[in-house]
């Protein structure tokens, strides 16, 4: 990960010490994070002048046509008395989730809040005001958001460090493998999207964008990056931190081991870090185009980047001895 500057390393620490103000309403680590995320979104959209993208297409009333209308903006949460904040919030989550438009309605998909205490949250919404955004550059905000995720991971309480793999692993990973800008690069088991952003910080840092033809602008833009995570809450989490990177999208929400996993376009690049163990249940994957089916959740995942991989694809996994052996077996026998 990017060295984070200290004003940005500042507004972590005092994000993450907001998480006490939760404690009362019984909110645990990993959902003070989601919870964080819905409200740094409009602040962030505020800071970044991105706040167009808040509008939600809903009939005004029954029986009428869709129609286009503004969304509910930072501002409108400030404006709102302590007592009435906590329903617009509800409100506003709803409305995202059901009628927003593409990054937007992903983030807010079934949506809810934890807070149960009007005070509890104005608190949180003046408190997130008061941080002084403007000492942290536009590039730095993703960066910001993964020091979030970062300090949730390595909370043992918060149980997320399954979806947040060592940054400082998968950028040595990513330089090892030297990406171009002709890849196609896929990570089957996202989490928060920590190998599509450090492929993209490394391609950004040696093709700089003034020196790359309008053709491969267009191909980097929305045909470079993609992936698929299981988990909603984390599946939020990844679109955040993909977009505050300048990502759009690119992540699915999804199970890989299914059906919906086919759905992934062949990758020449495939990161990833996927779960172990055994699928749930002991059944095998329903997903049809393994050749070598199997209830072994490492070696599914091996067979996903080698369905979903070209003939030349490099693939990389973080992954226990034996599965890299199992995981060498089965491209090899894939390869024959």
């Amino acid at each position: 990960m990017n060295q984070i500057n200290p004003a940005a390393s500042d507004i972590v620490a005092k994000l993450w010490n907001l998480c006490n103000l939760l404690r009362d309403d019984g909110v645990t680590y990993h959902q003070y994070v989601s919870e964080l995320t819905y409200l740094l979104f409009l602040r962030m959209m505020q800071e970044t002048g991105q706040e167009d993208r808040l509008v939600i297409h809903k009939a005004p009333k029954k029986g009428e046509p869709l129609a286009q209308m503004d969304g509910t903006r930072w501002a409108d949460l400030m404006a709102a008395s302590a007592p009435e904040r906590l329903d617009l919030y509800k409100e506003l989550l709803l409305a995202y989730g059901l009628h927003g438009q593409g990054s937007v309605q992903q983030i807010y998909a079934n949506a809810s809040t934890f807070i149960t205490k009007p005070a509890t949250l104005s608190k949180l919404v003046v408190e997130i005001d008061k941080l002084d955004w403007y000492s942290v550059q536009r590039d730095d905000l993703g960066d910001l958001y993964e020091g979030l995720l970062e300090r949730n991971a390595n909370e043992k309480k918060s149980g997320a460090g399954q979806y947040f793999t060592p940054r400082d692993l998968i950028d040595s990973i990513v330089t090892v493998l030297q990406p171009t800008l002709a890849d196609v690069i896929q990570d089957p088991a996202a989490g928060t999207g920590g190998f599509l952003i450090a492929a993209n910080n490394y391609l950004r840092a040696k093709y700089k964008p003034e020196d790359r033809s309008e053709a491969q602008q267009r191909k980097y833009r929305s045909g470079t990056f993609y992936g698929m995570e299981l988990v909603q809450d984390t599946h939020r989490l990844a679109l955040m931190n993909m977009l505050l990177h300048g990502i759009e999208g690119g992540i699915q929400f999804g199970d890989t081991l299914g059906e919906e996993g086919t759905r992934l376009p062949q990758a020449t690049l495939s990161l990833s870090n996927p779960p172990f163990g055994t699928k749930k249940g002991g059944g095998l994957p329903t997903r049809t185009d393994f050749t070598y089916p199997t209830t072994n959740k490492q070696f599914c995942f091996c067979g996903t980047s080698t369905a979903t991989s070209n003939p030349v694809a490099e693939l990389q996994w973080c992954c226990p001895t034996t599965c890299c052996l199992k995981a060498t077996l089965a491209l090899t026998l894939a390869a024959t």
